[in-house]
């Protein structure tokens, strides 16, 4: 595989601590999903939703135009739970939700399909973690 791009990120104290992309250039107080401490700070899978939905969101852009498809707007949204597994395991549940105009039903498919056959987080993803697909349709109506 040809890499395009690299980067790295630290965390000292897990959940409770602080991670860093390794260039300084954004950080984050890392708080549990469970914070009853109140402590400030946003939690792993909250920057894995972000990280997911920019990703996601490039790849529709990316295969639209190979497709033939033109949406006039749209956006994407991951939501992320975490949970434990029977086996004891902590797995992550994924909810992708494409909300589109300028197509049809069919067509916002067909795009949200192949962008998580393109998308490097769904790659990584795939076969390890339940991921359901969603579309909302905006319709314009002219008056």
């Amino acid at each position: 595989m040809k890499i395009f791009y690299q980067t790295s990120a630290t965390a000292t104290g897990g959940r409770d601590g602080h991670t860093q992309v390794d260039d300084g250039s954004i950080g984050f107080d890392l708080v549990g999903f469970q914070n009853e401490s109140g402590k400030q700070g946003t939690n792993p899978e909250q920057l894995f939703a972000m990280g997911y939905a920019a990703c996601f969101d490039s790849a529709m852009n990316y295969v639209a135009p190979i497709l033939g498809l033109k949406p006039t707007q749209s956006s994407t949204t991951v939501s992320v739970g975490i949970g434990q597994k029977a086996d004891g395991a902590f797995g992550l549940d994924l909810d992708i939700t494409i909300t589109v105009a300028g197509l049809s039903e069919e067509e916002a498919r067909k795009l949200i399909t192949r962008a998580h056959e393109v998308c490097p987080y769904s790659n990584a993803t795939h076969g390890n973690v339940d991921v359901r697909l969603h579309i909302d349709l905006i319709q314009h109506f002219d008056l």
